[in-house]
């Protein structure tokens, strides 16, 4: 192609314009630039000749101006030669304002002007058409970009502290970034800013999961352990709000995700590329953002109680680091705790011999936690309930004694709590739970199984497939939410009512005739949040198959009228727990009799939404029999008389219960 554009050159007519025209010398057709004269020489040809073609005269002066590449006639061509030259610098607009001019493949060296890239030329007419509206619109745009950064810096793990001042400080970690992005050349510093991006659009989602763990569970996510949980979210959701529901709020999610770390990268991409074009001003700016900082440091400058000069950042990744070791020490030192068993090799009739010939029941209330007898507004009707029902068991010839264990898990995961009351471990995480029911440690079901002296069972409305950690817990016989014959509604993720579940074991189970007495296991779940709709109690024979509870399930309350409220779900969370404490005890009023003993305990606290954001792990255990020998044993627990556990009442952490009720009732430790 240059070869061509010389041909034409030494044409007569090209010749005679350029001896007679002064202007031929324009800055285009000056440009020393070799690439640049040689991505334009190609059209400048064409061009010529066709002016040489249309106007033959020699004194024609405006052949050597028309260089521009979109024009087809010689007026235009002088048109947008005229612009070029008179607005030079707008021919630069690109490199400076436009992202279109750092996108050439064309490496001009600095100070000299960059082409304007063809496919943005339509904006930079926009521009020059616009001054102040672009000008408006740029400056918008990086204050944007700033502010998204700086928030992503600044944003805090915890709801409660998603405050203004939170994201009124200066984060050091946006001074560093700045430092090295100016110091990095153009390409480097394109790659390390979308790198930067992409990693605080990831840190950014990784601090939302933990204020949605921290509002749910009472603690951070775990990056290794809990990706695992999010089957089981989803399963909720579609519970509460149904397959339409959760498949929005999967989008959702995704979208979010990808939006966050869209808009991360952009904007530090942009801040880069304005940094990299304005060095002078960005060093001083970063120099002076590092003075204040320092300052700020050294001072102990706060706004609102909260410190002016932030590592936020730092100090969150640091504690991720520390979480991801410290799991992976936790578990290689729970697998050595796990092995170690007092009760392993007792010998079967050296096990529970208080307890022989006993209709033993273990039942977990879902979410019955200490805030549902303490807090000032779920308390009072929970109390009321508390002592009615104490005082059925009183006229039924049982007496309670109750008090406090400190569950491993909050707000959820339900499996956690019911593994550590079970088998005396602390299973505070699912790599725990894994560890434990792979093995084959003694748990309580299991020990009254090793005697032979009784037939293990185990009612499980909640599980709704295969499940095998049955076997670890040494239950022989399982009903699940398939096998207990309900054929009424789901009340959003319970998938039936308390009382059903008790009178389906009654019907199923417990009024058969048996060889042994009966341990068995129950799983009481009309408690389970989102506490919408709540079944009532219906006459007991009436239960039937369930169908009776599609009237009371249509006409109870929806999911969404109370899960985003605070004080709702409190007052639907505390009718709940009176819904199944009442159920359970007008069962054990119905058909217990002197060889039962009952042991009830929640599994966790409710969300922190209900209980508070500063909740204990606490749980109310209660054990009733009407057999006084049975209390008798556990005289020195100093826990308290009745369903209630007093303020001061001994508080315990769950997985002791197990060593101490197995001691308390004959079982002796193998040396």
């Amino acid at each position: 192609m240059p070869s061509q554009e010389v041909t034409s050159l030494d044409s007569p007519e090209a010749g005679t314009s350029k001896a007679e025209t002064p202007e031929a010398e324009t800055p285009e057709a000056s440009v020393p630039e070799a690439d640049a004269a040689e991505a334009e020489a190609p059209e400048v040809e064409v061009e010529v000749e066709a002016e040489a073609e249309a106007d033959p005269e020699p004194e024609a002066p405006e052949v050597p101006e028309a260089k521009a590449p979109e024009t087809e006639t010689p007026e235009a061509q002088t048109s947008e030669t005229t612009t070029s030259e008179t607005e030079t610098p707008e021919t630069e607009t690109p490199e400076t304002e436009s992202p279109g001019a750092e996108a050439s493949d064309v490496d001009v060296p600095e100070g000299e002007v960059t082409p304007r890239p063809r496919r943005w030329r339509v904006w930079g007419g926009w521009r020059e058409k616009y001054p102040v509206a672009a000008q408006v619109l740029a400056w918008t745009t990086t204050a944007v970009a700033l502010a998204i950064v700086v928030a992503a810096l600044l944003m805090p793990d915890r709801i409660e502290t998603v405050k203004p001042s939170t994201f009124m400080r200066l984060p050091v970690e946006a001074i560093f970034g700045a430092a090295v992005l100016i110091v990095l050349p153009r390409r480097p510093r394109i790659v390390v800013a979308v790198l930067a991006g992409l990693s605080l659009g990831a840190l950014t989602v990784l601090n939302l999961l933990d204020i949605g763990f921290n509002e749910y569970l009472g603690r951070g996510f775990n990056v290794v352990l809990d990706w695992s949980l999010f089957s089981d979210a989803r399963a909720y959701v579609q519970d509460t709000f149904g397959r339409t529901g959760a498949l929005l709020a999967v989008v959702g999610v995704v979208v979010l995700v990808l939006v966050l770390l869209t808009l991360t990268t952009l904007s530090v991409v942009r801040l880069a590329n304005l940094m990299g074009r304005h060095t002078v001003i960005a060093t001083r700016t970063t120099l002076v953002a590092g003075t204040v900082w320092v300052a700020c440091a050294a001072l102990g400058v706060q706004l609102t109680g909260v410190p002016l000069a932030s590592e936020h950042t730092a100090a969150e990744i640091q504690d991720r680091a520390q979480r991801v070791r410290a799991t992976l020490r936790d578990e290689a030192a729970f697998r050595k705790i796990a092995k170690k068993d007092d009760f392993a090799n007792t010998p079967p009739d050296q096990l529970l011999t208080g307890l022989r010939g006993k209709d033993m029941m273990i039942t977990f209330i879902e979410s019955y936690g200490r805030s549902a007898i303490e807090d000032p507004v779920m308390a009072p009707g929970v109390d009321a309930t508390l002592t009615a029902e104490n005082e059925k068991l009183t006229q039924a010839g049982f007496a309670a004694k109750s008090g406090w264990l400190t569950s491993a898990t909050y707000g959820g995961s339900s499996w956690l709590g019911h593994s550590t009351f079970l088998s005396g471990l602390w299973i505070s995480n699912q790599q725990r739970y894994r560890t434990v029911t792979a093995g084959e440690r003694l748990t309580l079901p299991g020990a009254f199984k090793k005697t032979g002296a009784w037939d293990t069972v185990g009612v499980m409305p909640g599980v709704q497939k295969a499940w095998p950690e049955q076997k670890f817990y040494g239950i022989d016989k399982l009903y699940d939410s398939h096998k207990l014959g309900y054929k009424g509604p789901k009340f959003s993720w319970s998938t039936m009512p308390d009382q059903y579940a008790l009178t389906a074991f009654e019907r199923l189970v417990h009024s058969k005739k048996h060889d042994k007495p009966l341990m068995s296991t129950i799983i009481l779940t009309s408690s389970h949040q989102p506490w919408a709709p709540i079944p009532t109690l219906v006459p007991q024979d009436q239960v039937g198959d369930g169908s009776i509870y599609n009237a009371i399930e249509k006409a109870g309350k929806k999911p969404g009228d109370i899960i985003t409220d605070s004080t709702k779900s409190k007052q639907e969370y505390g009718k709940s727990i009176q819904y199944s404490v009442s159920s359970l005890i007008n069962y054990l009023v119905k058909y217990g009799n002197k060889n039962t003993v009952l042991i009830f305990l929640g599994d966790h606290q409710p969300i922190a939404r209900v209980s508070g954001n500063h909740a204990s792990r606490d749980v109310p255990v209660s054990i009733v029999a009407k057999d006084p020998k049975v209390l008798d044993k556990i005289a020195d627990w100093n826990w308290a008389d009745g369903l209630q556990p007093k303020q001061d009442t001994p508080v315990w952490k769950m997985n002791a219960f197990r060593d101490r009720f197995l001691t308390a009732y004959g079982s002796t430790p193998a040396p």
